[in-house]
């Protein structure tokens, strides 16, 4: 028969014995620098969005069983698709900002980003037509498919029931 103590001793032993293990282990959530490093290994990078976009377009053109007489439509499609090279927002320059007082910052950080905003406009008005355009070229089920397909994507890439 076992007793209750022997039990919680032997519980707490393993405990012990398990958390010495991971503290000699050197988790990298415990240190900064191995934060770090984990966010550059899942940084996304420009070649990291663009082979993610390539798959991406690679699997809807099966889904959508793109025929012969669409392929120039969506040739048009998934080249309006490729972001632009100046995408990413420029990052102030850092000894600039730490002369600014925080309210001048946060100013600053605004204006920064509507400028990007604008800069970015164009862009999105001429990936807008070029949906449309190809949506235009679709038959009833591929209209179908394209438009469970871009729920998902508008949703993080999950599938919501």
């Amino acid at each position: 028969m076992k007793t209750p103590w022997k039990t919680l001793f032997v519980a707490g032993s393993l405990a012990a014995f398990g958390l010495g293990a991971v503290a000699q282990m050197g988790h990298p959530m415990n240190d900064h620098a191995g934060m770090l490093d984990m966010h550059r290994e899942h940084a996304m990078t420009p070649q990291r969005m663009e082979a993610r976009m390539t798959k991406h377009l690679a699997e809807l053109k099966r889904k959508l069983h793109i025929t012969a007489s669409q392929e120039p439509a969506w040739t048009a499609f998934t080249t309006a698709m490729k972001p632009p090279a100046a995408m990413a927002m420029t990052p102030p320059d850092r000894t600039e900002m730490a002369k600014l007082s925080t309210p001048e910052r946060i100013d600053k950080m605004n204006q920064l980003r509507t400028q990007h905003h604008e800069a970015m406009q164009p862009y999105m008005d001429q990936r807008d037509q070029a949906i449309k355009t190809f949506y235009g070229v679709l038959d009833a089920q591929q209209k179908k498919t394209f438009d469970a397909e871009h729920t998902s994507m508008m949703h993080g890439g999950t599938k919501r029931g």
